[in-house]
C-alpha cells in the first residue's frame, strides 16, 4: 500500500477551496482537507510531504502536440532569438563547426526583424559548406533549406520554392524526407519531449500525428511505448491525420493502430496553412501580399466525406484550419456531411476544430450547431497579436482584431480546449492561462479559472473522457496533479475593472498563482500516484 500525505500548502479543488493537505492512497486522491485535520489523520503508515506552502493543482493537459518535433527541437538549433538574417547565419555558421550529418534550426520569425530579408541558398552554403540545412520558420509550415537539401529532393524553383525559403505542401514533402529517422532518433526525440512535459506540469498530452510530420512508424512506437506499464511519462492520447471516404475505411484505419490512446481521425489534417506562412486561406488577399490569399489542402468534397465517414462510424475527426475563407470550406463541408448522415449523427461525433484562429460569430453559430470543440492555442495571440504584430502585418489592422476569441466561443457555447502546438510555442502552462487573461480582444478575455479549466478539465471533455472526474482534485479521482513554487495566489478575472486579488470566501473560488513577472516553477508532477518530474528532493 502507497500513502502519501501532502501538507502545509495550497490545493486547488472545487470540493474545498481552502484545503491545505492532499493525501494520496495507491494513486487516487483518499482525502482533502485543512491542516489541523491533516496533522490529526498522519500515522506512520504515511509518507508525509511538506509543500512548505506550494500549490498542488490538477496536471495540465496539452490539447495539441507533435512530440517528434519538439524533441528534435530540443535537441536542435534555437532560432527564436534571430533578429536578421545575419544571426541565422551566424547560428547555422557555429552549429556547422560541430558535429556532421544535417543541420535542423527551428524558431525565426521574420515578422520580428527590422529588415525581413531571409538567408539565399548561397548565403546558407556558405555558412554551412558541403551540410544539409533545414531551418524551420516559427510556424512549422515552411522553412529554409541549403542546395544540398533542395539538390537530394530535386527541388525546381516557383511558387513553393523561393531563394531557400520551401513553403505550402511541398513543404510537407520536404518536412517528410527531413525527419525520417531511424527509430533510435525517433524514439529519444519522444522521450526528451515527453520529459520536458512532465517538467513543465503536463499528465496528459495530446500527440497530433500525420505522415508529413512524423509518420506512421513513428506513431505506432509512440502508441506502443505509452501502453507499458513501466512507462514513466505523461498519460497519452493521439490522433491520426489521414483522411477517409467510407464508415468502414475508417473504422478499418483506426483499428490497424490496435491501440485504445488513438482516439480520432485528424488533429492537423491541414484544410489549410498558416498565417506566418502566408498559407492560411483567406477570402481577401493578404495585406501584406497583394494576389495571394493562402492554400487549399483539402476540398469540401473531401471534408465533407471524412465526416460522415467518422460520424457513422462513430470516430472522432478533426482538422487542421486557420483562414476565415478554410474555416468556411470546414462548415460546408459539415453541413454536406449533415445533408448525408443527418445532423445527429454529426453532432454525435464531438468532432473538433484545431487552431481555428479567425472565426465571426455566423461561424461560431454554425460551430455550435454542429458540436463542435474549438482546439485552440492563446499563446499565438501573446506571440502575433497587437499593435504591428504579425496578424496586423499579413491581414491588416481590422482582420487581425478579433483572433483567438476564446471567450467568444464560449459566450456562445461552443466547448474550448488549449494547448501549445509544440513546438510552436513554448509548453508553458501557465503563459497560456496568461495569455487568456490578456488577449488583444478584450471581449475575448476569460478568467484565470476558465483558462484552468480549459487547460485540464475541458482537456478530458474534448477527448470523449468518460470519467466525470478527470481532471480535478476530489475524492476519488486519480491522483494526478503538479506542485508549484507560486510566490501569491489570487482570484483573478479578465477586467481590469473588477479586482483581480479578491479572496472571498463567501465566493468558494479556488485561487491560481499571480501571473506577473515570473512564472510559477514546477516541483513536481505526479500521474496516477507514479511521480513523473521531481525537483523538490523528498
Amino acid at each position: 500500500m502507497s500513502l502519501d500525505l501532502y501538507r502545509n500548502g495550497s490545493i486547488y479543488s472545487p470540493a474545498d477551496p481552502f484545503a491545505t493537505a492532499m493525501l494520496v492512497e495507491n494513486g487516487t486522491v483518499a482525502w482533502i482537507g485543512s491542516e489541523s485535520a491533516a496533522g490529526a489523520l498522519l500515522d506512520a503508515r504515511m509518507t508525509e510531504i511538506d509543500l512548505q506552502g506550494a500549490l498542488v493543482a490538477p496536471a495540465f493537459v496539452d490539447s495539441h502536440v507533435h512530440l517528434g518535433a519538439l524533441g528534435a527541437n530540443l535537441a536542435g538549433l534555437d532560432l527564436g532569438g534571430a533578429s536578421n538574417a545575419a544571426d541565422i547565419l551566424d547560428l547555422v555558421s557555429s552549429a556547422a563547426d560541430t558535429g556532421d550529418g544535417i543541420i535542423q534550426g527551428f524558431g525565426w520569425d521574420e515578422t520580428k526583424f527590422a529588415d525581413a530579408s531571409l538567408p539565399t541558398l548561397e548565403e546558407l552554403a556558405r555558412a554551412a559548406p558541403g551540410r544539409e540545412v533545414y531551418l524551420s520558420r516559427i510556424d512549422v509550415h515552411s522553412a529554409l533549406v541549403s542546395p544540398q537539401v533542395a539538390q537530394r529532393l530535386g527541388l525546381v524553383a516557383g511558387s513553393e520554392f523561393s531563394g531557400a525559403l520551401v513553403r505550402g505542401s511541398l513543404h510537407a514533402r520536404v518536412r517528410t524526407a527531413v525527419f525520417a529517422y531511424d527509430e533510435s532518433v525517433n524514439a529519444a526525440h519522444r522521450e526528451r519531449a515527453l520529459a520536458h512535459l512532465a517538467a513543465t506540469g503536463h499528465g496528459t498530452v495530446v500527440e497530433m500525428a500525420a505522415e508529413h510530420i512524423s509518420g506512421r512508424r513513428d506513431l505506432q512506437s509512440l502508441l506502443a511505448a505509452s501502453e507499458e506499464e513501466t512507462a514513466a511519462s505523461p498519460k497519452l492520447y493521439a490522433y491520426w491525420a489521414q483522411a477517409v471516404t467510407e464508415e468502414s475505411e475508417a473504422r478499418e484505419l483506426l483499428d490497424s493502430f490496435g491501440s485504445p490512446a488513438l482516439v480520432g481521425l485528424g488533429g492537423d489534417l491541414n484544410i489549410d496553412g498558416s498565417i506566418g506562412s502566408r498559407t492560411a486561406l483567406l477570402r481577401s488577399d493578404y495585406a501584406d501580399a497583394p494576389g495571394s490569399r493562402g492554400s487549399s489542402y483539402l476540398s469540401v468534397e473531401q471534408i465533407s466525406a471524412h465526416v460522415s465517414a467518422c460520424s457513422l462510424a462513430g470516430i472522432q475527426a478533426s482538422f487542421h484550419v486557420i483562414g476565415d475563407a478554410g474555416l468556411d470550406a470546414a462548415l460546408e463541408g459539415f453541413a454536406k456531411a449533415a445533408e448525408t448522415v443527418g445532423l445527429a449523427a454529426v453532432q454525435a461525433g464531438r468532432h473538433r476544430l484545431e487552431h481555428v484562429e479567425m472565426v465571426d460569430e455566423q461561424a461560431r453559430a454554425k460551430m455550435l450547431n454542429f458540436s463542435l470543440t474549438a482546439s485552440l492555442q492563446p499563446q499565438f495571440d501573446a506571440l502575433w497579436g497587437g499593435p504591428g504584430g504579425l496578424y496586423e502585418q499579413r491581414l491588416g489592422t481590422e482582420r487581425a482584431t478579433g483572433m483567438n476569441a476564446i471567450g467568444k466561443f464560449l459566450s456562445a457555447g461552443v466547448p474550448v480546449t488549449v494547448g501549445s502546438d509544440a513546438p510552436v510555442t513554448p509548453t508553458n502552462p501557465w503563459a497560456t492561462i496568461k495569455a487568456c487573461l490578456e488577449l488583444n480582444d478584450s471581449q475575448a478575455r476569460i478568467s484565470a479559472k476558465a483558462a484552468f479549466m480549459a487547460h485540464t478539465r475541458s482537456g478530458f471533455r474534448a477527448l470523449g473522457e468518460s470519467n466525470p472526474l478527470a481532471g480535478q482534485l476530489v475524492t476519488g479521482a486519480e491522483a494526478t496533479f503538479a506542485i508549484w513554487n507560486a510566490s501569491e495566489l489570487t482570484v483573478q478575472t479578465p477586467d481590469v475593472r473588477v479586482s483581480s486579488w479578491s479572496t472571498d470566501a463567501r465566493a468558494g473560488t479556488p485561487m491560481l498563482p499571480v501571473l506577473e513577472d515570473e512564472m510559477p516553477t514546477c516541483l513536481r508532477t505526479v500521474r496516477s500516484g507514479r511521480v513523473l518530474f521531481d525537483a523538490m528532493g523528498v
